[in-house]
């Protein structure tokens, strides 16, 4: 491994993965013939899926599974907490024991598109396109285009636009 990347023992690279400098990499597992792009950071128990391209600046926390054939657009947000808390209610910093990792999944060929954050507890559908900057609030269903702030349905996918599996 390069000077330029933190990849923990405990991580699992499939096949072929091809890894960019400056990533941070710890508990993880990354499928088959992924690529991984600069300043990536994927916590532990996340999964990434074969075939996917993550973009660079991407924080894909615990708890986010990424299926097969996924590409997550630059600086793509995934967040697990719905209510975050420095400290418990007694006023010390909170550890692993204080709080619950809220999952997220995102399903075989979904797209999301640059700057997008996805909130903790969503499931993003086969197919599915995130708009770039789009704030996911909401399970996004199977071949369909959101985006905005929330992120609403614009339109479903034509049978010409899926992706074959």
């Amino acid at each position: 491994m390069s000077d330029y990347q933190c990849i923990a023992p405990d991580v699992k690279l499939g096949a072929g993965v091809r890894l960019s400098k400056f990533i941070n990499l710890y508990g993880c597992e990354v499928g088959d013939n992924t690529k991984i792009g600069a300043f990536v950071e994927i916590q532990k128990n996340a999964k990434v899926g074969n075939n996917c391209k993550i973009s660079s600046h991407t924080f894909i926390c615990e708890g986010v599974t990424i299926e097969d054939n996924v590409f997550v657009g630059h600086g793509v947000t995934f967040i697990n907490d719905t209510y975050p808390r420095a400290i418990t209610p007694n006023g010390e910093l909170q550890t692993e024991q204080d709080w619950n990792v809220e999952p997220t999944l995102v399903k075989h060929g979904a797209s999301i598109g640059s700057g997008a954050t996805i909130l903790a507890n969503i499931t993003i559908g086969e197919n599915a396109l995130i708009g770039a900057g789009s704030i996911v609030t909401r399970d996004v269903p199977a071949n369909t285009i959101v985006a905005g702030y929330p992120a609403r349905p614009l339109r479903s996918l034509n049978d010409a636009t899926k992706l074959v599996r």
